[in-house]
């Protein structure tokens, strides 16, 4: 393994190209989302330089290109509504998300994270997207955000609509206009984001003097932050830091799946995961705000030639050089036209994809997603997380259940669904009435052990019978809960006073049979590795004379 995944200096020209046109969609952003998470506009652009150098450095996306995102603005705006008067604090949680993100890739988890129900993503990005529309009103209209988070914010909005600050709302749709009408000979000499704030910014200069402005701004290069830990705040700063690593592993590696899509490669997940992880760190101990890979930012730096971790240095270095003489320039930004941007930024954020298909797309997945959209924006994240995976869990748990309790045949005669063969099919066609085959076919698991049982329990005639086969040739694999179902099974059959015959089990079936002891209930001579012998032998204790149903040597 290479020191930096994806390096060489066959496309010097495309990787410098990328990561300038990168930094130029990456500034206006970054300066907008370090406003909206409440730290200081500063901070984006702290964050943009760090995390988008370290993760280029140490992860596994060559093309990526990471900053702040929208998500993780989010999450900081929560922690800072509740920590602002300790700064500190909100940047030791920070720190510490990136240590476990970091651990996450250490351990191997960056595969697992794909597997995150995409009803779940969905309503959880959508809901980032509402709370970002949400937040952003206020500002859009001339007034600053309330403090305390979503709510307070939510409540506002009439008194923000019904006295709006006509200047900065007109900086604001202007700023609207030029980043979704721009026409795309244009888009591809100057980024609409960059066209936007400009535009906005010397129109609010001219003609809207009374729209709020950004204010001061802080130069130069920061000063590393001591972190600081309260034992009585313990178990928030942990919570915080889970979100911060669990939402920017999901948001890197989704956007790397697009690189990978765009550049034929493969990226490294777990890799990628270490070097976010090591970015959000610096961003933390210097006072930045965390970030995760950047789409909009990745698709420009591959499409304008980026193909290694060059373009992401690049971005990193020209924006330090767009810091240190930027100060009084961002001084004059108007907050109306940032709102503008973000707009434009929680707009995209929402899952429309699914949204245009929510009248044809499953009711379960419909119902994950709203769940999840509203948890997300009307108590935490984490909540959303939360209860959006273990709804989607159990939901999937009952499907598997009625499925496998679907392939659950009881076979007393002659049957088209029967996986028998002729010689099978005959011998309990001559024994009907006396031999009851009941086969299951694919895994048993917990969801369906209890209602395999149920079933045959309903079943009346199923005591009448003399002898029982129960075929598990076509089980793959058995859980601890339904071996205890089988056990149940067979205790039924005892108490019927029924002869029982196994026939096919797997070795893994097997083991976990008899570590759980249910093989101790099958009587020597009683198990066999194929049906026709366990049908044989069933026929012949049943007291049958028919030459083909005598067991064979």
């Amino acid at each position: 393994m290479t020191f930096i995944h994806g390096l060489h200096f066959n496309n010097l020209r495309g990787d410098i190209y990328g990561g300038v046109v990168a930094a130029v969609v990456a500034l206006p952003l970054a300066l907008a989302f370090g406003v909206a998470s409440g730290v200081g506009a500063i901070a984006g652009l702290y964050g943009a330089i760090f995390l988008g150098f370290f993760a280029a450095l140490f992860g596994g996306t060559p093309a990526q290109a990471s900053g702040p995102t929208g998500p993780m603005t989010v999450v900081v705006a929560g922690l800072f509504s509740q920590l602002g008067e300790e700064p500190a604090l909100v940047f030791t949680i920070i720190i510490l998300g990136g240590g476990l993100q970091i651990l996450l890739g250490f351990f191997g988890v960056g595969r697992f994270i794909a597997l995150v129900p995409y009803p779940v993503i969905s309503g959880f990005m959508s809901g980032i997207g509402g709370i970002i529309l949400i937040l952003q009103v206020g500002p859009l209209m001339g007034h600053a955000a309330m403090r305390g988070g979503v709510l307070p914010n939510l409540m506002a909005i009439p008194e923000f609509v019904s006295d709006p600050n006509v200047q900065a709302l007109f900086a604001g749709l202007i700023t609207l206009a030029i980043v979704y009408f721009t026409p795309s000979f244009i888009g591809n000499i100057v980024p609409p984001t960059l066209l936007a704030l400009l535009a906005g910014s010397l129109a609010t200069f001219y003609f809207f003097p009374s729209a709020p402005l950004i204010g001061h701004v802080p130069g130069g290069f920061p000063f590393p932050i001591i972190p600081t830990l309260h034992m009585d705040g313990l178990v928030f700063v942990i919570e915080g830091a889970m979100v911060l690593a669990l939402l920017g592993s999901i948001d890197s590696l989704l956007t790397s799946l697009v690189a990978d899509n765009m550049t034929r490669t493969h990226h490294d997940s777990n890799r990628e995961l270490i070097g976010q992880g090591i970015g959000n760190m610096v961003c933390g101990l210097f006072g930045g705000l965390p970030g995760a890979g950047a789409t909009m930012r990745t698709v420009a730096n591959i499409q304008t030639g980026g193909r290694t971790p060059i373009s992401g240095m690049t971005m990193a270095l020209v924006l330090l050089a767009v810091l240190l003489g930027l100060g009084p320039m961002a001084e004059q930004i108007p907050l109306a036209v940032l709102a503008g941007l973000l707009f434009k930024v929680g707009l995209d954020i929402i899952d429309w994809r699914f949204l245009r298909h929510v009248f044809q797309a499953p009711r379960a997945d419909v119902l994950i997603m709203a769940v999840v959209f509203l948890v997300t924006v009307l108590v935490d994240l984490v909540t959303a997380v939360g209860v959006g995976i273990v709804m989607a869990s159990v939901l999937f748990v009952k499907e598997m259940a009625d499925l496998e309790l679907a392939n659950l045949r009881v076979i007393t005669g002659t049957s088209e669904e029967a996986p028998l063969s002729r010689a099978e099919q005959a011998v309990l066609d001559r024994n009907k009435g006396k031999i009851v085959l009941i086969h299951v076919d694919g895994p048993m698991s917990f969801g369906s052990a209890k209602n395999m049982v149920r079933r045959l329990e309903r079943i009346p005639e199923l005591r009448t019978f003399k002898s029982v086969v129960l075929d598990l040739s076509d089980v793959p694999m058995i859980d601890g809960t339904a071996a205890l179902a089988i056990e149940d099974m067979l205790r039924m059959i005892q108490f019927n006073k029924q002869h029982l015959f196994f026939s096919g089990m797997h070795p893994k079936v097997a083991e976990v049979l008899d570590g759980l002891g249910v093989l101790n209930l099958i009587r020597p001579g009683h198990r066999y590795a194929f049906r026709l012998d366990a049908l044989q032998h069933a026929a012949h204790e049943t007291g049958s004379t028919h030459p083909d149903d005598m067991p064979q040597d």
